[in-house]
């Protein structure tokens, strides 16, 4: 495949030079006050600021020289803007995605039919005159107006502008491939195309919408977290608070130091509230986003991008995720005393209604097989369908009217025998032996009968994906349960399902099946994630916490899923759970880091401002900094230039590793827990070295 959705680098100019503008403009208050914890170092600039302007009139003692006072008001600022900077780079990189697709939209004409069969009249009409219900005729060269359902024709379609996958794929009527894209083009043949959409509310239009991550909503976790960090934030402010009337009893008493300035206090604070994670954590949740994007997955919100991070039952359609989906009719096995030809033939009637590609592989290969193509007139087709899991045809009775004299049905093992029943016959045991041994080599049976009597069974070969089942291991080792559904019968399933490694499977699956399944998991407190991609699977697609539509499926689908996958594969599910993870992985490893550097930044500066009334706390000065002022300003610049540090990874997220939940925190506690309290005691000694060695302190 290849991909039109790459990710932007981080070192693009254009991209640097619009963050650099954004970081600007997020100075008002108005922005500012949405982050609870940068607003207080916001606050704390203004502060400073203000009191550098009293400085230049009257100048006090040391730690009130001007030059001290506007060395720590610059970085204060530099901190606000910093963290609005990584914001607004997190946001650039959505926009220009979101971008790239507007220029995906064209102004289009359209042949509106004054009927919805092909052949009838056309009218040319301008796409955004288009509305709900319109039916187009759309012909070889012709670009889709909008997104619809195609009720008439097949035809191959371009859809590389969407997904980026240079390979067209066929379009029709009924199915779960009827559904077009709006900015497609048809390359072949023609389609009738009902439009399912007004101007704005396009596929293409809600993709634009789900990438402007400057609209995004804060997730249940981002808002927990922030209201931790808030708590935080008001306990640190209060003890600051204390600390002046404390400092000015102490040398009213002692007779000795001076009073600690509100510059340091103000420094202080600023060093001890978890600015780093405050200052990345809405990048890091517009970032999760991104990296869905470009994985060519739109997700509706944050909120499903951080429930995937949570998921722990993953269920998985058997066709086309765990096998690659290209079951084909194989063989026909009739049963005792009908002949091959007889079975091959009411194969062929029974799937004409069958809209499914296993029924037209049975046609094709009854076909292949000699039958031929002369097919009764006045038939009634029975469809297939997920509930009854089978499809028929009725002919007509000779020389007479009314009720049918024979009845073709084709179907599932179980389907079938319940209909055999029904009309007072039974399952032949060689059918059923027949069937048994289909299954037992992991293909899937179906039977053939022609009224009561069963004719044989015909055989469709699947094959399970190679690599699939070391997949499904990681994930067990990650918690996650994995459940395959299947409509196949429970032999063929269990056989399917002990190949794959799978840790369960539901067999025979009709939508209320999956449905039930889903809420019985979410009963037991779990979080559950699906795909689908057809219009039965719509229930349980609103269901499930995370919801994965394919890109091709039915417009129902898609509505009812919470993310679309454009490349149409089931498989990325799981890339989706594992983004999901990793962006949960990128806030706790910076939050274990910002609250853990805190600690070297007490050693710099709870020594630097009561140095001159407790002597003793020079004991305290552990890494040696030149001078009260120093450790001040190093503790200060430090805090600022962190975040700069740490906007790749927050951007580009901690790599997730499939590996239990205990290792995982074992290794986010050994990387960036004690990186956090080593990291900070080596940079502000560095910073402090050079500001001695360059004369700014």
């Amino acid at each position: 495949m290849t991909r039109k959705n790459t990710a932007t680098s981080l070192l693009d100019p254009v991209l640097i030079k619009t963050a650099l503008w954004g970081a600007l403009a997020k100075l008002s208050p108005l922005v500012q006050w949405r982050n609870p914890v940068m607003f207080i170092v916001y606050i704390g600039s203004i502060f400073t600021t203000l009191l550098w302007l009293h400085a230049l009139n009257a100048p006090a003692d040391a730690s009130m020289r001007p030059s001290f006072v506007l060395a720590i008001t610059v970085w204060l600022w530099f901190t606000v803007l910093f963290a609005n900077f990584a914001e607004a780079l997190a946001e650039g990189r959505s926009k220009a995605q979101a971008a790239s697709l507007r220029g995906l939209r064209k102004e289009t004409w359209a042949k509106k039919l004054k009927e919805p069969v092909h052949g009838s009249a056309f009218l040319p009409e301008q796409a955004t005159n288009l509305r709900r219900g319109d039916v187009v005729l759309v012909e070889v060269g012709d670009v889709i107006p909008l997104d619809g359902e195609v009720i008439e024709g097949v035809a191959s379609v371009d859809e590389s502008a969407i997904t980026g996958e240079s390979a067209p794929v066929v379009r029709e009527s009924g199915g779960d491939f009827s559904a077009v894209t709006g900015g497609t083009r048809v390359l072949s043949d023609w389609l009738v195309v009902r439009v399912s959409v007004n101007p704005g509310e396009s596929f293409l239009d809600r993709m634009i919408g789900m990438v402007e991550a400057a609209k995004r909503q804060k997730t249940p976790n981002e808002v927990a977290l922030t209201i931790l960090l808030v708590a935080l934030t008001i306990v640190f402010l209060v003890v600051t608070v204390t600390l002046l009337p404390f400092s000015i009893f102490s040398v009213q008493a002692s007779a000795n130091g001076t009073v600690v300035s509100l510059t340091a206090l103000v420094a202080l604070l600023v060093c001890l509230i978890p600015t780093t994670i405050g200052g990345l954590l809405s990048a890091v949740g517009v970032a999760g986003m991104s990296r869905m994007m470009q994985a060519n997955v739109i997700a509706t919100s944050g909120r499903a991008v951080e429930a995937a991070g949570d998921v722990d039952v993953l269920l998985l359609d058997k066709t086309g995720t765990i096998t690659h989906g290209n079951r084909q009719a194989s063989a026909f096995l009739p049963a005792a005393g009908v002949s091959p030809s007889r079975l091959a033939r009411a194969a062929l009637l029974a799937s004409l209604a069958d809209e499914t590609p296993e029924g037209r592989s049975i046609v094709e290969l009854a076909r292949r097989s000699g039958t031929t193509d002369e097919n009764p007139q006045n038939v009634l087709l029975v469809p297939f369908t997920a509930q009854t899991r089978m499809s028929g045809v009725d002919l007509p009775a000779v020389g007479a009217s009314g009720q049918p004299a024979i009845t073709l049905r084709k179907g599932a093992v179980q389907a079938i025998a319940r209909h055999v029943e029904a009309l007072g016959g039974a399952m032949p045991h060689d059918v059923v032996a027949t069937a048994d041994g289909v299954a037992y080599r992991g293909s899937t049976p179906l039977v053939v009968t022609e009224g009561r009597q069963v004719l044989g069974v015909v055989e469709l070969k699947d094959v399970v994906k190679v690599g699939i089942k070391e997949r499904f291991a990681e994930l067990r080792r990650m918690g996650i349960r994995t459940v395959m559904i299947t409509g196949d019968n429970k032999l063929t399933a269990a056989f399917i399902a002990a190949e794959a490694g799978v840790d369960d499977f539901l067999a025979e699956a009709t939508p209320e099946d999956k449905l039930a399944l889903i809420r019985k998991y979410q009963s037991e407190g779990r979080l559950v994630a699906m795909t689908g991609d057809g219009t039965n699977d719509a229930p349980a697609l609103a269901q499930a916490d995370v919801a994965v539509a394919m890109g091709s499926g039915t417009q129902a689908a898609k509505e009812a899923g919470n993310m679309v996958d454009l490349d149409s594969n089931p498989t990325k599910l799981l890339e989706v759970v594992e983004t999901g993870k990793a962006l949960l992985m990128t806030r706790g490893s910076l939050t274990t880091f910002s609250i853990a550097n805190d600690v070297a930044k007490y050693f710099a500066i709870i020594p630097a401002i009561f140095v001159s009334t407790y002597p003793q706390l020079s004991a305290l000065n552990v890494m040696q900094l030149a001078s009260p002022s120093s450790a001040i300003l190093s503790a200060v610049i430090f805090n600022a230039l962190v975040i700069v540090f740490l906007i790749p990874l927050a951007l580009r997220g901690v790599q997730y590793r499939p590996v239990g939940a205990a290792a995982l925190l074992r290794r986010n506690l050994a990387i960036y827990g004690l990186g956090g309290l080593i990291v900070p005691f080596a940079g502000i000694k560095l910073i402090d070295w050079i500001l001695m060695a360059v004369g700014l302190i």
